[in-house]
């Protein structure tokens, strides 16, 4: 709940399709890639954008991008428009880099020497403003303030290795990768495929799913091929998980299938780095990530916190709802009852207009009703998923002492944010955060609670990996060399070194 009102951005979401089979189609591209987009639009509510091709040569994209949700940016009649697409991209937007325009909407379509390509980006390039000024020394122009044309842009150069009549877009892809170490996950359409690219660190998110059709859900047809940033998009349109996309991967999705085409490795004894707040707060609770679903991971944070910070209460609640799978694993392992102490008005945004000072004073109350008789004169711990400035749940938990409660104790499912992220997620300044400000020394004085504890980094890096580790020891050291999670904006050790 608090990231709602904190200022932290969700991420970008990508997503695209490839039909099976005999070109033209019956399968609806344009539709797949619309509904695969609204279960992502949690990762971006800026805009949207869709490219799709027909495959043929030289092939015909159409290009269909608005501003806002993805209901508001792709109206019906727009649709009809990418009708004859056989395969295609899109991306829902939250700015990491580059302003609020549709001119920064994704994906983008550059002309090369061999043809268009599209290219989707979620992530943020770690080293962009070098490659800002190497794009530029070669005599390219960019139109965007976004770092993802720097991709569409390294990506048309010629590298070294290619014949000039001979396209090799496996050694473009691989010419990037080295040019910038992370953050991406890149879908890149040319022609009649689409490139699936992951980072070495594979930071951000990028899984695949075979389409089947729905009256053969249990069949083994394939329909067409699908990708995502989750796999939460996956059941809207009757698709099946089928892999994640590893670290360094490149794969081509083609009407044949799926086919790996090269693994870039990350330098000798790097560890992958997965964004670690995937699991806590940004992905969908039905996603799954290295084989876990995140909701079950989201509970074992709970379950770890409770161990960690116990409490003498009565009742364990959270605030609606992103933290709920937490604060029911705290309740378990606590042995304390989980009650629902908040209604939440479900139509109230964020960007409500206050009409008047009366209901500008009132609050918190404009968004939540008290259950009064859930928690009237009870000690209720309420569990949340973060604190990052501290001026959303101190409202709350006024209204809830006022409701009745006798004491209110704060348990936190993720450890403090000390330090900004330079891969993709917008967090406000170091000072802004509440964890590096004096009035962290006495917190739950400064929010107005009992008391205040958070997890762990070593209790959330835990709980991410106890879900993925086989119980044999021997095996468990072996399949942990594997594992990796970015801690960055907890610990501020980060995976690769900065470049400005």
């Amino acid at each position: 709940m608090e990231f709602e009102e904190s200022g932290i951005g969700e991420e970008c979401g990508v997503f695209g399709c490839v039909a099976s089979g005999e070109w033209p189609t019956q399968l609806e591209v344009a539709q797949v890639l619309t509904l695969g987009l609204v279960a992502l639009q949690h990762r971006g509510q800026e805009s949207a954008g869709i490219v799709t091709s027909n495959g043929a040569s030289p092939p015909t994209y159409i290009t269909l991008k608005g501003m806002g949700l993805v209901s508001n940016a792709f109206p019906a009649e727009e649709l009809l428009k990418l009708r004859s697409g056989n395969l295609g991209i899109g991306h829902t937007r939250y700015s990491t880099t580059g302003i609020s325009e549709l001119q920064n909407c994704q994906p983008f379509v550059v002309d090369t020497l061999h043809g268009k390509i599209a290219v989707a980006h979620n992530g943020e390039l770690v080293n962009a403003a070098a490659l800002r000024k190497k794009v530029m020394r070669h005599g390219v122009g960019l139109s965007t303030s976004s770092d993802s044309e720097l991709i569409t842009q390294l990506l048309a150069l010629t590298p070294p290795m290619e014949e000039q009549d001979a396209p090799d877009w496996v050694a473009r892809i691989k010419n990037l990768m080295t040019e910038t170490p992370t953050s991406y996950s890149l879908l890149v359409m040319h022609t009649d495929v689409i490139y699936a690219v992951r980072d070495p660190y594979g930071n951000r998110p990028l899984c695949i799913g075979r389409l089947v059709p729905i009256s053969k859900l249990h069949g083994s047809d394939t329909e067409g091929w699908v990708v995502s940033s989750e796999s939460c998009s996956f059941q809207s349109i009757g698709a099946r998980y089928y892999r994640e996309v590893q670290p360094g991967e490149i794969v081509q999705i083609s009407k044949h299938g799926i086919k790996t085409l090269s693994i870039v490795p990350r330098p000798e004894g790097d560890r992958p780095a997965f964004c670690i707040f995937e699991y806590v707060y940004f992905a969908r609770p039905d996603s799954i990530f290295e084989g876990q679903m995140v909701y079950s991971v989201r509970q074992r944070c709970g379950q770890q916190l409770a161990i960690e910070a116990p409490v003498d209460a009565d009742v364990v609640s959270t605030v609606p709802e992103s933290a709920t799978p937490a604060a029911l694993g705290y309740a378990q392992q606590a042995g304390i009852p989980y009650v629902e102490v908040l209604c939440k008005n479900r139509y109230v945004g964020r960007t409500f207009i206050q009409p008047n000072t009366r209901l500008r004073q009132l609050g918190v109350a404009k968004k939540f009703g008290a259950l009064t008789d859930n928690f009237a004169g009870k000690r209720v711990v309420l569990v949340d998923d973060s604190i990052v400035r501290g001026n959303t749940i101190s409202p709350i938990i006024k209204l809830l002492r006022e409701a009745g409660a006798t004491e209110v104790h704060i348990r936190v499912a993720s450890p403090p944010i000390r330090h900004p992220c330079y891969m993709g997620i917008n967090i406000p300044t170091k000072e802004e955060l509440i964890a590096n400000k004096p009035e962290f020394a006495n917190i739950a004085g400064y929010i107005g609670a009992t008391s205040v504890r958070y997890l762990s980094v070593e209790g959330l890096v835990s709980a991410v990996q106890g879900g993925i580790l086989p119980q044999e020891k021997d095996q468990r050291t072996e399949a942990n060399k594997r594992l990796g999670h970015c801690t960055a904006c907890l610990t501020g050790k980060y995976p690769v070194e900065l470049a400005w």
